[in-house]
């Protein structure tokens, strides 16, 4: 079933069920009552990740607090999208775009990985998950990624899932064509690795392809900046392998 894109749609972190009431936090409040101005009796969809997507509405309201009574289920709480994202950390307006699509495309798990060209090395988890959030909210998703501290490249490839295939985009493919190396990918579980803005090194690319559980893909003829990379390899993968 899809959203209701009609209705405003909130995260939230309380449990979800007919009847329960509670404070929306503090910003979410000052949204509702002084940015969409919304008064008592009002109906939102709310959702935590858990529980599945209920409406409510708004039992209380002053003007720092809003208070919600959860009324009925309208959706049920699908399982989370078994596709983990690895990525390279970029600056922060790209890196906000890139985590947001990622969600958008349907990936469970977001990682970011430490590469040797990678531009940021410490990314603020905390912002990510803000951002993961966000694209839930607008985009009608119900099962809110995972997002993981920030690893290594290789402790991350030390402790892998030998049973996940691993996509990684290869700037250096002699091919332009993905889909022949997708289409033999057999696994249902699956990962995408992006390089960070200057690509992997040639030590990094060496490791990757010695892998038994690694496939390489090329993204076509030109050269495709990392959050646009994201997005296009996503795309092929869900097209070809994916939940599409």
């Amino acid at each position: 079933m899809r959203a209701n894109y009609k209705m405003q749609r909130l995260f939230v972190p309380d449990d979800l069920g007919p009847g329960l009431e509670f404070d929306a936090g503090r910003q979410q409040s000052h949204y509702l009552a002084h940015v969409l101005r919304l008064g008592e009796g009002a109906a939102v969809l709310l959702f935590n990740g858990r529980d599945g997507e209920w409406s409510a509405s708004i039992a209380d309201r002053s003007k720092k607090s809003v208070r919600l009574r959860v009324l009925e289920l309208q959706r049920p709480q699908p399982p989370l999208p078994d596709l983990v994202y690895c990525f390279a950390p970029l600056k922060q307006g790209r890196l906000d775009y890139l985590v947001q699509k990622a969600v958008e495309m349907g990936a469970g798990i977001i990682q970011p990985v430490i590469t040797q060209h990678t531009q940021v090395t410490k990314p603020g988890i905390d912002r990510l998950r803000a951002n993961v959030v966000e694209a839930a909210e607008q985009c009608g998703i119900l099962a809110v990624p995972e997002v993981r501290e920030a690893e290594k490249l290789e402790r991350l490839l030390s402790n892998w899932d030998k049973e996940r295939r691993l996509i990684f985009c290869d700037e250096d493919a002699s091919t332009n064509n993905p889909l022949p190396a997708l289409q033999a990918v057999r696994e249902k579980k699956l990962a995408l690795l992006v390089g960070p803005e200057g690509g992997f090194s040639d030590d990094e690319r060496k490791m990757l392809r010695a892998l038994p559980y690694v496939t390489a893909i090329p993204l076509g003829p030109r050269i495709l900046r990392a959050d646009t990379a994201a997005v296009a390899a996503l795309a092929a993968i869900q097209a070809t392998i994916g939940d599409w």
